[in-house]
This record gives C-alpha cells, sequence and structure tokens, in this order.
C-alpha cells in the first residue's frame, strides 16, 4: 500500500540535504562512468591488453557490492559524513594509482579495489539512507528519485568533462584532476552529517543490534524477494552496457548509434528515475516494480523479434532508458517502510550487493556463452527470463513494516 496522504499535509523536502546528496551522487557516479574513456589512451601507453582493462573494471563493480552493507553498517553506526569523507580518500587513490600504475596488478589495486570501494561508500547506499532519515516516510520514493537521477547525471557530466580533461592533459593528469574533485565530497556531506539516531526520523526507529537486524531482515520473505529481483535488475543492466555497442555490430548498425543509444539510456534515465519516485509514493511499489521488470522484458523481446534498424535502436534505448534505475527508487523505499531506518545503511547495501553479483555475471556470461555460441541471443533470452522471473517474485512482497514486539525509541 501507498501512503495516502495528501502532498499538502506533507512537509517540505530538507532541500539542503537532498541538493547535497545529489551533488554527492553525481560526482561519485561519474567518474566510474566515465572509465570506457581512458581504456584507449592507457593501452596505447602501457601496453596492457583489453583482458587487463576488462578484469580491473569487473573488479570494481565486484568491490563496489561487496563494500556496499559494510559502508552502510558503519555509516548507521557512526555516521554517514566520516564514511563519505572516507569515500573521498578511497576514491582520489584509487584514481591516482590508476594514473602512476606500473603493473597491471597495480592497476586493479587502484582502479578495481579502490575505486569500487570509493563509489561503495558514497552511492545510493549511504546517500539514501541519510535521505531517509530525514524526510517523512510518505516522502521518501519522491527524494529516492531525485538522489537517483543525479547518479544517472554524473554520467553526462563526466562523459564530455573527462574527454576534456583528456584532450586538454592527457589521461593520466586527468585522472589526477578527477581524484581532486573528489576531495569535494567531504564538503558536500556536512549537512548528511549524524548516524541512525539522528535525523527527523529517528524517534520512530526500533532499537537492535546489527546481528538482530539482519537476522530479522533474512528471515522476512518480501525481504528476500526484493533481494532476489535486484539481483536481475544487475544482471540486464550490465549485459546491456557492456556488450550491446558489440551486438549492434553483429547486426550490422552502425557504430555512432551505439554512442547514441548508451546517451539515451543515460538521459532518460534520469527521466525514468524521477518518474520511479513520484509513482512509488503515490501507489503500490512491488506493483511498480513488477511493471518495470515486465516491461524491460516486453522491450527485448519486440527488439529481437521486430526488424532491427537504427531507428528501433533508437527507440529500445528510450525504453529502457526510462525503466533502467527506475528500479531503485522504490526497491529502497520498501526496504524502509519494512525495516525502518535504523540499519537501512546495511540492509539497503546488502539488496545492493545482489545486483552487483547480478552485474558482474551479466558482464562475465554475455561474453561466455558469445564464445560458445557465436551470437548474443542466448543471453538476451536469459534476461526476458530473468525479468519474468523478477515480476513474479515481486508481485508477492507486502508493502508494510515487519511485525515487531514493540517499539522501543532509540537513544
Amino acid at each position: 500500500m501507498s501512503d495516502t496522504r495528501s502532498s499538502a499535509a506533507m512537509p517540505p523536502l530538507p532541500w539542503l540535504i537532498i541538493i547535497a546528496g545529489s551533488l554527492i551522487a553525481l560526482m561519485s557516479f561519474g567518474p566510474r562512468s566515465a572509465m570506457g574513456f581512458f581504456q584507449l589512451p592507457m593501452l596505447a601507453d602501457t601496453g596492457w591488453d583489453r583482458t587487463t582493462f576488462g578484469l580491473a573494471m569487473a573488479v570494481q563493480n565486484l568491490f563496489w557490492g561487496l563494500g556496499q552493507p559494510f559502508f552502510g553498517a558503519i555509516a548507521d553506526k557512526y555516521g554517514t559524513w566520516k564514511v563519505l569523507a572516507l569515500s573521498s580518500l578511497l576514491y582520489a587513490g584509487g584514481l591516482i594509482i590508476m594514473s602512476v600504475a606500473p603493473s597491471p596488478g597495480w592497476f586493479y589495486i587502484g582502479g578495481g579495489v579502490l575505486v569500487g570501494l570509493g563509489v561503495a561508500s558514497a552511492s545510493f547506499g549511504i546517500v539514501l539512507a541519510a535521505f531517509a532519515r530525514n524526510v517523512e516516510p510518505g516522502q521518501r520514493s519522491m527524494a529516492f528519485g531525485i538522489g537517483t537521477a543525479a547518479g544517472s547525471a554524473g554520467m553526462f557530466v563526466f562523459a564530455p568533462l573527462s574527454q576534456g580533461l583528456i584532450d586538454a592533459y592527457g589521461w593520466q593528469e586527468a585522472l589526477i584532476w578527477m581524484a581532486a574533485m573528489m576531495f569535494i565530497i567531504p564538503f558536500l556531506a556536512i549537512p548528511l552529517r549524524g548516524n541512525s539516531n539522528s535525523g527527523s526520523q529517528s524517534a520512530l526507529q526500533y532499537k537492535q543490534s546489527i546481528g538482530e537486524a539482519l537476522r530479522e531482515a533474512l528471515g522476512h520473505k518480501s525481504y528476500l524477494l526484493l533481494v532476489a529481483g535486484f539481483f536481475v535488475c544487475g544482471f540486464q543492466v550490465a549485459f546491456i552496457t557492456a556488450h550491446f555497442p558489440a551486438y549492434l555490430r553483429d547486426i550490422g548498425i552502425d557504430s555512432s548509434f551505439a554512442v547514441l543509444s548508451l546517451a539515451l539510456i543515460g538521459f532518460f534515465n534520469i527521466i525514468g528515475s524521477l518518474a520511479s519516485g513520484y509513482i512509488g509514493q503515490r501507489y503500490s511499489k512491488p506493483m511498480a516494480l513488477v511493471w518495470i521488470y515486465i516491461g524491460r522484458s516486453v522491450a527485448v523481446t519486440a527488439f529481437l523479434l521486430l526488424p532491427q534498424t537504427p531507428t528501433s535502436v533508437v527507440i529500445f534505448a528510450i525504453v529502457m532508458g526510462l525503466l533502467w534505475l527506475s528500479t531503485v527508487p522504490p526497491t529502497n523505499a520498501l526496504v524502509a517502510i519494512m525495516f525502518g531506518t535504523g540499519h537501512l545503511g546495511m540492509l539497503g547495501g546488502l539488496v545492493f550487493f545482489t545486483h552487483q553479483l547480478g552485474s558482474f555475471l551479466g558482464v562475465w556470461l554475455g561474453g561466455y556463452l558469445y564464445d560458445i555460441f557465436g551470437t548474443y541471443n542466448p543471453v538476451w533470452w536469459l534476461g526476458v527470463a530473468l525479468g519474468i522471473f523478477a515480476a513474479i517474485v515481486h508481485w508477492p512482497i507486502r508493502e508494510q513494516a515487519v511485525e515487531r514486539p514493540e517499539l522501543a525509541p532509540a537513544e
């Protein structure tokens, strides 16, 4: 069920917190989304191959996922500002090591491990948990939509910025400039300071230890269904991101449409995230997720079965962009509804960890099955089937708080 109070009864959103958190999301997602611009100049200077670069990016995604629940738990207990300040050090350190890495091993440490942990400690799980502590429950979906859209906007800001820096200074100095930008994050994080016991919603929290919160969540059917569904989201979007340009070449579509399609996905992702937050604030969040996953499967099926032309590529990119990260606002809002905000950073991070496992599998399986069958079609159809599976598992999710014996205010 969704919040039925009218928007007129709601207090205004804490815009300073929303804007600061959105800028952090933009800063944390921007550099990692622009890594592809560094691939060719870096490999040309170092003599490494694309497998080396690809493995570093896979390690980055894996550590992004692994770090989310841990950094979320730290933010819940010790404060968001401390985690975001740590993020700036990890992120900047990783980018600097990338710029001077003398061997692939150092590249994996900098561009893989450290940048991955830097993103994990400043991304959705951290920022949206801070939002949740400071907005009314009925406003969270919209606030989450704004934060998600800002992360998507990072692709637009850092794509031309990164290319411009590379053209002006070379890829190594461009990475140094981007590393310097990460030190803006601690200043942006000041309005988000505080832990799970602070914020306007702290009086509504249920007092639990980390272990109790984990046992409760892992024993809650709706949470486990949500975790399973978000794995599918990661699989689908990572496969398309990594393999769509190559797929278009295989079917004879000009490479310029690969660039255009990914740009369209990024742009309409912003619109889709905002729309998802708006819809989730007014209607059933589980049903919104059901229709998002059904929409993805229908879009892929139509794209595969209908004549594949430049026009169909553009239409597919627009539709998928609208559905791209539109899963994030209702998914995080459901976690907050089920368990409150006391351990939201950790529990939301655990959900996102499964997303990154799906991402890793989607990227790897796309290449593996292509090498076996000589076509991406098996993975496309697997994604369609997984989308139907995700729609099914979201259907019985209950949009309500878990039953607890008593409500103990946080100290």
